[in-house]
């Protein structure tokens, strides 16, 4: 299969590339740079370099191509991340950037799109499970999924095959979040603020990459891809806390998130399971838990 991947300089889609490549697909990535470029060369890959919203040079781009594969995102760091301007460019990505994509690979003639989403617009369930049937209730800063999604239900209804990917948190050793995490840990605050027995949907990198080869096969339609087993704060906490070697924060930040109207979602408990895309794919994360996932990244976190 020949796949076009943008988004694939970063967190995800460096790891997603060479996967593509050693399950024996043809892959072309945007990079917008030559160290980029130079980057994606090394993974096996071709990279190309094409403005995502000049709908036309897309077009060209996606050309020839069996499938799309979407990872195109600008998260703010968390420092940031309260701030709604600081969501404008990955607003604008997964907005416009996400629809040109999409209508580019109708006029071209792909008939897969895969497009990268987030577990974090379902409603609070409490400790009840979250599946894809569960009815969304997207905050305000998720309005880029949103209409990501949005795009790729068009996809498929104009007779493509839309794939949408909804992950948890991702974690890896080099991930802003993950370091801005392990930094408050060990200050024992917490780096996921929220009630402490409220469900967080986390992926390990490393497994979101091999979910994005495994979701090729995929009919079209929308899949959580989480861990097997989604952990509390509580216990989220206590297990990084355990691998840093501190002990676990004293708050939860709960308070301090009831304040801010924009980050009250923030709070929400979602277990969000992943059966029905493991059920599909016969995917599983090598990492089953974020306790597990940490203390395998332990020695490659920086010092």
């Amino acid at each position: 299969m020949k796949v076009f991947v943008t988004g694939g300089t970063g967190v995800l889609g460096r790891r997603v590339l060479p996967r593509l490549v050693e399950a024996g697909h043809r892959v072309t990535a945007l990079a917008r740079t030559p160290e980029k470029a130079a980057g994606v060369r090394a993974t096996g890959a071709e990279p190309v370099t094409v403005d995502l919203f000049d709908a036309a040079s897309v077009r060209s781009a996606v050309d020839g191509h069996d499938a799309v594969v979407n990872l195109a995102t600008k998260i703010p760091p968390p420092s940031r991340a309260l701030l709604p301007a600081a969501w404008a460019e990955s607003h604008r990505l997964r907005s416009e950037g996400s629809a040109v994509l999409a209508r580019a690979a109708l006029q071209a003639g792909v008939p897969r799109l895969v497009q990268e989403s987030i577990a974090f617009t379902y409603p609070d369930r409490g400790d009840a499970w979250i599946d894809e049937d569960v009815p969304l209730d997207p905050p305000a800063l998720a309005r880029g999924n949103v209409a990501a999604e949005r795009s790729a239900a068009e996809f498929t209804a104009a007779g493509g095959a839309g794939v949408v990917l909804r992950f948890g948190q991702f974690y890896a050793p080099e991930s802003v979040h993950t370091l801005f995490t392990r930094s408050m840990v060990r200050r024992r605050l917490p780096g996921l603020p929220g009630p402490a027995d409220s469900y967080a949907p986390a992926i390990a990198a490393d497994d979101a990459a091999s979910a994005v080869v495994a979701s090729l096969d995929l009919p079209a339609g929308t899949w959580n891809v989480t861990d097997d087993r989604p952990m509390t704060r509580a216990d989220y906490h206590a297990a990084v806390a355990e691998v840093l070697g501190v002990r676990p924060p004293l708050l939860t930040g709960t308070s301090l998130l009831r304040l801010h109207p924009g980050a009250r979602f923030y709070l929400r408990s979602l277990r969000v399971t992943n059966r029905r895309f493991t059920e599909a794919t016969g995917w599983s994360p090598r990492w089953p838990d974020a306790g597990a996932g940490w203390r395998a990244m332990a020695a490659d976190l920086p010092r």
